[in-house]
């Protein structure tokens, strides 16, 4: 009975993410709009300092903070 539940789940969730990339419209990003202005595009090592390696720094000074300001461990 779980392998049937399993394959009726997964059916049901590759429906609605078959259905909802049909049904999504097309960005139309190849016409500008009026006052448009792109500025420069980032580099490589633009991109990856800021999507990869600010959050990983970001992570790093939160969960450094939460363990050097717990309170439940026991003081010696």
């Amino acid at each position: 009975m779980d392998k049937k539940n399993a394959l009726r789940a997964g059916a049901l969730a590759a429906g609605t993410t078959l259905m909802m990339l049909l049904m999504t419209s097309p960005a139309l990003a190849l016409t500008r709009d009026d006052g448009d202005d792109p500025g420069p595009g980032l580099s490589v090592a633009e991109t990856l300092g800021l999507y990869v390696a600010a959050p990983l720094v970001l992570f790093g000074i939160i969960a450094g903070l939460v363990i050097a300001l717990d309170k439940s461990r026991k003081q010696v």
